[in-house]
């Protein structure tokens, strides 16, 4: 009998793999760890959060290029320096 369960939902039974990928990523230069992959998965694999069997999900962990890690947070760093602006405008009483 195979299970499947939302992408999202598999989390604690992929911790190794995500560990895994998260040390591959650092001998490649990135500063990431296994709850920066994840959040990626979820932001750039797995949108919608569907449905997967444990293979699947592993299988994405693995395959996650660092071409679309990079992508992930160049994205996230623009989001934080757009928010930045918006606080420092807000704040700004001159």
């Amino acid at each position: 009998m195979e299970i499947i369960k939302n992408a999202r939902e598999w989390k604690p039974e992929i911790e190794p793999a995500l560990k895994s990928k998260a040390t591959e990523l650092k001998i490649m230069g990135y500063n990431a760890t296994s709850e920066d992959v994840w959040n990626c998965l979820k932001d750039k694999v797995w949108k919608g959060n569907p449905s997967k069997r444990l293979y699947e999900v592993v299988q994405d962990i693995f395959h996650l290029s660092s071409n679309v890690y990079m992508s992930y947070l160049t994205i996230n760093a623009h989001q934080d320096d757009d928010l930045a602006a918006s606080i420092a405008a807000l704040t700004d009483n001159d």
